[in-house]
């Protein structure tokens, strides 16, 4: 994977709520509720199903294309508006006080420390977009045809 100059932090260096008040998981553990920003998360990466407080199965890597159809998918098959979450919605959960994978584990468990997809694609530049790593929290851009894990988000409806 390409990595380059780049590179930015992902934690903007604000302060961040404890994890307990700022994650509910729901009743079937398949879904966290973020109470700072009202977004909605799959708990577990796709490729892998949310067992009680934990994921099993392994992540599945997907080009960006195929990240966007998946959360078509997604939403079709659920009724539920998942999407690709943006680079900036997507940063918005990593932590790096719990090291690596930079995220709360207990929220997100199974969650590997390598990059995610956004939907942000890059400023003139359509051959590629933004990620994020959980591997130290940071973000950069890979090309499209490349794949990478995926964490799909919805808003509250």
């Amino acid at each position: 994977m390409e990595t380059g100059a780049t590179d930015k932090p992902a934690d903007s260096g604000e302060i961040r709520e404890p994890a307990q008040s700022r994650y509910v998981i729901s009743a079937d553990g398949s879904e966290v509720t973020d109470s700072k920003t009202g977004l909605i998360w799959r708990r577990c990466p796709e490729g892998m199903t949310a067992c009680a407080s934990e994921c099993s199965g392994v992540a599945a890597a997907y080009t960006w294309e195929q990240s966007l159809a998946l959360a078509e998918e997604a939403a079709l098959a659920s009724g539920k508006a998942w999407r690709l979450p943006t680079v900036k919605e997507l940063a918005g959960i990593v932590d790096a006080s719990f090291g690596n994978p930079a995220i709360d584990k207990n929220a997100f468990p199974g969650t590997p420390a390598t990059p995610f997809w956004s939907a942000t694609p890059v400023e003139n530049n359509p051959s590629k977009a933004w990620y994020v790593m959980f591997f130290g929290g940071f973000m950069n851009t890979y090309v499209l045809g490349g794949k990478l894990q995926v964490r799909l988000v919805r808003s509250v409806q």
